[in-house]
């Protein structure tokens, strides 16, 4: 007897689960043929009914398949089911579920209030923005850029802070307002930005008309301050000092030139056309110098904020080099050219006569800038030769060395002459022309040496620098000094830089010798809430602040005291 594989596939159900294993609530031998076998196209013939998915199905819904079975008993269902029935009776056991999930995820558990401190509720610093609101700018700025009325700006909020600027005596302090406020007022005015941009340009137009006027209203300006002003101390004048010396070395070595030019077209020596090439060398290398102190007397400028002082070394390096080039080129050539073509000379009794009187005349302009250097040397409190070569002043640096080239090479041009016509070889007098050329040679490559140093940024001696940096040690507001620069600027300039480790207590403590401390207690002592300290806090901050600028300033003072050179210092706070 055969059976078919469903009748045998039933028949083990029924065998091993008959009690569990359920199908749309109902046992499983309760549905025919076909809807067993509908059944059981969700499972393997060789798995058990127990891991198949409608058998876990059933076993999670077994209340309510034991509901629909009792009533199936009663008769409200007959034992046959239609497949449409089935699915119907899932899609309930799915929506039922649902619905449990939805009322499960609507039950919220009471959750703890959680108390937020005053230090989660104040407002933080956010670096990465950019804050405008509390930049300030002083009444002349207000005016003047947003074409604002002293009237205009008493209305505005406005308060004090401690002044960048120099000043004498106890007014430290300058009034200022919130750029927000005074760029609200000028809309509030004008209108628009437009309107006050096209004013501006009225205005510059005006002023361009009105020019001619400048210069009176500079002298009456002059005359007030002379009246009513303190005296101010004179400007430097283009004939003192350098300038003076420079001057000098011109008129002379232009007259030198002339002499010296006439005695070579007389006599045809080689020696006499160096020194006078010498001389014309020297006249052009005075003018340059010259046109360089001129620009080098002149105050800053917005493109030139520390002055023109190096201009000097510029000057004194473009006559190095025109030295080199003229004077000791064509000396050099112009020896060469007797050696290689040698020629009779006529009479040096001329010749003679001039280069005495050039070195009675050289010898003056050497003693002029001998004698500034001397007095230099010695204000700096430095010895000659030193300086010399740190070349504090080099537009007398360069007379002083041509002058002395001049001398040293008119003894040479002499004593060259005077062996050619004893002997009456011209050789010798071709062999002074190379000397003159060696000489202004070496001054030369000096000079260009030691303005170039100059130009690269130069150090102060290590004296001065260790003065300095003992003065600040030794102050009490500083506990520490790092990475000290002093560089050589110019002539009398000197730029200092340093990093300083504040002591913040004894700042502090320097504010508080100014405060009355009981007051502050009591006024402490008032405050019951976390913004009230914090204001508190806040107000004497921004004060403390303020006396560190303070001490900053008295720090600069005693630098610029000790080393009046130091016009400019730059003190990072660390």
């Amino acid at each position: 007897m055969s059976f078919s594989p469903a009748i045998i596939r039933i028949a083990r159900q029924l065998v091993f689960q008959p009690a569990f294993h359920r199908y749309n609530g109902k046992p499983i031998f309760a549905s025919n043929f076909k809807t067993s076998r509908n059944h059981l196209r969700f499972s393997r013939a060789n798995t058990s009914p127990l891991l198949t998915w409608w058998g876990l199905r059933a076993m999670c819904t077994h209340k309510d398949g034991d509901k629909q079975g009792k009533d199936g008993d009663k008769g409200e269902q007959t034992a046959e089911q239609t497949p449409q029935q089935t699915t119907q009776g899932t899609e309930n056991v799915k929506k039922e579920d649902e619905n449990n999930v939805a009322q499960a995820r609507s039950t919220k558990l009471p959750t703890e209030t959680k108390t937020v401190s005053y230090k989660d509720k104040r407002r933080r610093i956010d670096y990465s923005k950019k804050y405008t609101d509390n930049i300030t700018i002083t009444a002349v700025r207000a005016m003047s850029e947003y074409l604002l009325k002293s009237s205009d700006l008493e209305q505005l909020r406005k308060t004090t802070r401690r002044s960048p600027y120099e000043q004498e005596g106890n007014s430290e302090a300058m009034m200022v307002f919130l750029r927000s406020d005074v760029e609200a007022k000028a809309i509030e005015v004008w209108g628009s930005k437009e309107a006050l941009e096209l004013e501006k340009k009225r205005r510059k137009q005006r002023e361009d008309i009105y020019k001619e006027h400048v210069f009176l209203l500079k002298r009456a300006m002059k005359e007030f301050d002379s009246y009513f002003g303190e005296a101010k101390p004179p400007k430097p004048s283009f004939f003192e000092g350098a300038g003076k010396v420079v001057m000098s070395a011109i008129i002379i070595n232009a007259a030198n030139f002339l002499f010296k030019l006439v005695a070579w077209m007389y006599s045809g020596s080689s020696s006499m056309f160096s020194e006078a090439i010498h001389s014309a060398a020297d006249v052009c290398n005075q003018v340059i110098l010259a046109l360089g102190i001129r620009q080098s007397i002149k105050g800053p400028s917005p493109d030139h904020p520390y002055g023109f002082t190096t201009i000097r070394y510029v000057s004194s390096l473009i006559s190095g080099v025109a030295i080199f080039c003229i004077g000791a080129g064509l000396s050099c050539y112009h020896g060469i050219m007797g050696l290689i073509h040698p020629e009779p000379m006529e009479s040096l009794l001329w010749s003679y006569c001039i280069l005495a009187g050039a070195l009675l005349t050289e010898g003056a302009t050497l003693s002029i800038a001998y004698n500034a250097i001397k007095k230099g040397a010695k204000e700096k409190q430095q010895s000659f030769t030193e300086y010399v070569l740190r070349s504090r002043d080099p537009s007398i640096n360069v007379v002083l060395l041509e002058d002395a080239a001049a001398v040293l090479g008119v003894l040479v041009a002499a004593g060259c002459m005077g062996l050619t016509s004893w002997t009456g070889n011209p050789m010798y007098d071709s062999l002074g022309s190379l000397a003159i050329g060696s000489i202004l040679g070496f001054v030369s490559v000096f000079l260009i040496y030691s303005n170039t140093e100059a130009l690269l940024g130069r150090s102060i001696p290590e004296t001065e620098l260790l003065k300095i940096s003992s003065l600040l040690e030794n102050d009490v507001m500083v506990r520490g000094v790092y990475d000290v620069k002093a560089t050589d600027m110019g002539v009398g300039t000197i730029r200092f830089k340093a990093e300083l480790d504040f002591d913040g207590k004894e700042v502090t403590r320097s504010y508080l010798d100014g405060q009355d401390l009981e007051s502050l207690l009591k006024e402490l002592q008032t405050y019951t809430t976390m913004e009230e300290i914090e204001g508190f806090m806040l107000k004497h901050g921004e004060r403390i602040i303020d006396k560190l600028g303070a001490e900053v300033d008295r720090i600069e003072k005693e630098i610029k005291k000790l080393n009046p050179d130091v016009r400019h210092v730059d003190l990072e706070i660390l």
